[in-house]
């Protein structure tokens, strides 16, 4: 895993920099008009209301709020940062927090007590990747 460089405080990555940290440390978010992007597909409405709540938890206990973009079984998160007008840590850390929260599976962690949700299409959640 490479080392980014720590930018200054606001400072903004170039498109090149962007992609290859997405490459990197989140294959599944892209760069596109600007954001950063990442569409979460869930098994239905009140799967779609429980990822927009747990990304406005974390968007707001990092004070760093994106863009969402909601329909019946998808959620489509946007970063960027509005005051550097651009992509910066912030949005890196918060993205790599969602990514981390949202794709959580206990039961596929090793020795966990935890179930996880059933395979079953009554209780599934996420499309996990």
């Amino acid at each position: 895993m490479a080392q980014w460089r720590k930018k200054v405080k606001d400072e903004t990555y170039s498109e090149e920099e962007i992609e290859a940290r997405l490459k990197e440390e989140l294959p599944l978010w892209y760069y596109e008009g600007g954001w950063i992007r990442r569409k979460y597909k869930t098994s239905g409405w009140k799967a779609t209301l429980m990822v927009i709540n747990t990304v406005g938890h974390l968007a707001e206990a990092a004070w760093h709020h994106p863009d969402l973009t909601a329909s019946y079984a998808f959620v489509t998160v946007k970063l960027m940062n509005h005051a550097a007008k651009g992509i910066t840590d912030k949005d890196f850390e918060l993205a790599l927090k969602i990514e981390e929260v949202i794709q959580w599976q206990p039961a596929a962690e090793e020795e966990s007590a935890l179930e996880g949700t059933p395979d079953d299409a009554r209780f599934k959640y996420i499309k996990y990747d």
